[in-house]
């Protein structure tokens, strides 16, 4: 009988995460988890089997963009997948963005709202695009003072109700760059008392949703992120009209496909502005602390369904006379991306714990100076990481993991985005840095949290650990040290440094949750591996450089 090659599958992605349960149960109060427990089986029983199914089975239904209606109106209408509606109703019912809102958690709801969406949207193909610039919009909306705006917007953007809920786009990036945000060419007119937008915007991900927040420099205003002012656009009127908008295109990504992200034309678009008529990108920011945190979560459930089916074919994937699992090989590379993306779920998560803390006014200053430089590290770091594991992941395939009706390259292709969305990893590296000049305790926040965390890990099995996470923090420190009042010496090395110092936390955060772990069951077992692991693949990305790099930028 011919052989056939039994696909991987998925269980309950709540039952079958060892890691997730574990964390939830080390910060969680008793009570509050056993209320969560169904809702999470739930999500984790409809991610491993209906959801994850329809994904497979919707693989080629892409948006569609019909601009001219049979008798030549513009239209500009944008058709998104099956799956996509599907996961909108799974929005407002499991309130993905409410729930972070709504306080049933105290200072833990971020983290309860977050483990909503790492079990299931790893299934519902990158719709949390459109939801991490609804929570962002919402938050920057209710930090602004604006009342009468934020009434207006957020009962949409927080509703359960599928009838009244709205999602948010993030307009910023233009022909001149995403990164470089104060070179954009959008400009607000005054038509009476009412702002109108003129300009191009290159780049809308989740061009369906119903408002946007967006940049424009009003007429008159000097250059630069100080010049612009930040606004707020409802795309259509009441008849469902686009207001003085076209979509020139949709853009054909190397991933994300599902994400209906367009080049716009904006001709005299209204918009009312959100705070004063300056300052925009300052203004923005609450918007993009959100999205990257966001993001960093992406990372961890996109690297957690790599993660799951590489361990189901392991079991069933024969080769050379053994099942994969039982190769020694084979179960080296396999702990090796177990052990970052476990890292990179900590620091993720921590950054949940510390805005939860935030937004509900529990946070201390160190913890406010903390969350400040966790926001561009672990986004940058995360991001970093998904990339690697789950080019690993697809590896473990062989050539099923190249062949896209097995939905497995899809991983990658999406996963590679995640460096690049919400700024790259220069730009944020370079944030980084900027978060240390604006705010002289923020290393020193960081350093008091590895601290704190290698003291409490008292273990003998996880004492090198400590000793590595220490000594990376030590290279970071003698390298600003060295670097201080060069801007190009900092600047050379921002990316290593900060790089260092998203490993160092994540070592950190291991050795805290091992030492739990080994406190509960008298040993640390997978947790404690896991940080070993980590430690011995290398955190100290900092070692000398020299600058005479145009030997190897050179074509000759």
């Amino acid at each position: 009988m011919a052989f056939f090659q039994a696909p991987p599958s998925l269980g309950n992605q709540f039952d079958d995460d060892a890691l997730l349960r574990e964390y939830l149960e080390r910060v969680l109060p008793p009570a509050r988890l056993a209320e969560n427990l169904a809702e999470y089986r739930e999500l984790g029983e409809l991610a491993g089997g209906e959801l994850y199914h329809a994904m497979l089975a919707d693989r080629e239904n892409e948006p569609v963009l019909t601009s001219w209606d049979a008798w030549g109106n513009r239209v500009d209408r944008i058709e998104v997948s099956p799956l996509w509606k599907r996961a909108e109703a799974l929005t407002v019912k499991h309130g993905l963005v409410a729930t972070g809102y709504e306080g049933s958690c105290g200072d833990l709801s971020r983290v309860h709202q977050f483990a909503l969406n790492y079990l299931v949207q790893a299934s519902l193909d990158v719709y949390s695009c459109p939801l991490a610039m609804t929570d962002g919009a919402a938050r920057t909306l209710m930090d602004s003072g604006n009342t009468e705006l934020a009434d207006y917007a957020l009962p949409h953007l927080l509703s359960r109700d599928p009838a009244t809920f709205w999602t948010s786009g993030q307009w910023m990036t233009e022909r001149t760059g995403g990164s470089d945000v104060g070179a954009s060419e959008t400009i607000a007119k005054l038509d009476g008392e009412q702002w109108r937008l003129h300009g191009t915007k290159w780049f809308t991900s989740a061009t369906t949703s119903q408002m946007t927040l967006t940049l424009g420099r009003p007429e008159g205003n000097g250059p630069g992120g100080k010049g612009l002012a930040l606004f707020f656009v409802e795309l259509r009127d009441s008849e469902g009209k686009l207001r003085n908008i076209e979509v020139n295109r949709l853009k054909d990504k190397l991933g994300t496909r599902k994400v209906p992200t367009a080049e716009l034309s904006l001709d005299g678009t209204p918009a009312t502005l959100v705070l004063e008529a300056e300052n925009g990108v300052r203004n923005i920011a609450p918007m993009l602390a959100i999205t990257r945190t966001w993001n960093a979560m992406a990372s961890v459930w996109l690297m957690r369904r790599g993660i799951a089916l590489t361990r189901d074919f392991a079991h069933k994937r024969s080769a050379f006379g053994a099942a994969l699992k039982d190769k020694p090989l084979h179960r080296d590379t396999l702990a090796s991306i177990a052990s970052e993306t476990e890292a990179a779920f900590h620091l993720a998560f921590r950054c949940a714990e510390l805005l939860g803390k935030i937004e509900s006014k529990t946070a201390s200053s160190h913890e406010r100076s903390l969350f400040r430089m966790l926001t561009p590290i672990a986004k940058l770091t995360t991001a970093k990481q998904a990339v690697a594991v789950l080019s690993e992941a697809i590896e473990c395939f062989g050539g099923a993991g190249y062949v896209e009706d097995t939905g497995l390259p899809r991983l990658l292709a999406d996963a590679q985005v995640l460096p690049i969305w919400e700024g790259t990893t220069n730009v944020l590296s370079l944030d980084t840095l900027r978060a240390l000049s604006k705010d002289a305790t923020s290393f020193e926040a960081v350093t008091t949290e590895v601290q704190r965390q290698c003291e409490l890990a008292t273990d003998s099995g996880l004492g090198h650990c400590t000793e590595v996470a220490l000594a990376g923090l030590a290279s970071c420190k003698k390298w600003l040290v060295s670097a201080s009042g060069d801007r190009d010496a900092l600047e050379f090395g921002a990316r290593r440094f900060a790089l260092t110092l998203g490993r160092c936390l994540e070592l950190g955060l291991l050795c805290q949750h091992a030492q739990w772990v080994c406190e509960r069951d008298g040993n640390a077992g997978r947790a404690g591996a896991a940080a070993r692991r980590f430690a011995a693949a290398g955190v100290d990305l900092i070692r000398p450089m020299s600058f005479d790099d145009a030997a190897l930028l050179s074509s000759e």
